[in-house]
């Protein structure tokens, strides 16, 4: 996990902005990506990724250990869009679904992207969300279970069982 100097966590919980603008910088690409793949709307996930760091920016004092930064970020990045979720219709939060993908994934072949897209969207969340973290965000499964707050086997299973969902899924083309 890209863990941000913890001399600027160290000095942005004590009221250090530029401190607090490098951690922004540093981590906004990885929030946003989390946060559109949980939600799959793009410009909701913009709203959310600022959300998410007015909260840090908040309650950065109440960090005990700032090596523990970006699972603590993350975890406030998924508390925000099941928030944005349930204030938006009261439905369980999609990825994707029948919303516009472009520019989310790249791939030489855009249908891949699209059809990728629709496999992760069949998922169930707490399987689309342990994929999302260790397969598009590159996190190891320790780092996904500490963000999901689950312990790493479970993780591990999910991830598992992700990747055979998927790989029925695109192998298939059920619903794409």
């Amino acid at each position: 996990m890209d863990q941000p100097d913890a001399a600027d966590v160290e000095a942005a919980a004590h009221g250090d902005e530029a401190a607090f603008e490098r951690l922004v910088r540093s981590q906004n690409g990885r929030v946003w990506r989390y946060v559109v793949h949980l939600i799959g709307d793009a410009a909701l996930a913009e709203d959310i990724s600022q959300e998410v760091f007015l909260r840090a920016h908040r309650k950065l004092g109440t960090l005990r250990d700032p090596q523990r930064f970006v699972p603590w970020l993350f975890s406030i990045a998924r508390n925000a869009a099941y928030d944005a979720g349930r204030k938006r219709q009261r439905r369980p939060l999609e990825l994707l679904g029948d919303r516009d993908v472009t520019g989310i994934r790249h791939s030489p072949d855009p249908h891949v992207g699209v059809e990728v897209n629709d496999a992760l969207a069949q998922l169930d969340e707490t399987l689309r969300e342990a994929i999302v973290i260790v397969g598009v965000l590159g996190y190891t499964y320790q780092e996904a279970g500490e963000i999901i707050g689950v312990p790493e086997g479970t993780v591990k299973s999910r991830v598992f069982r992700a990747r055979c969902r998927l790989l029925e899924l695109l192998d298939t083309g059920d619903g794409l």
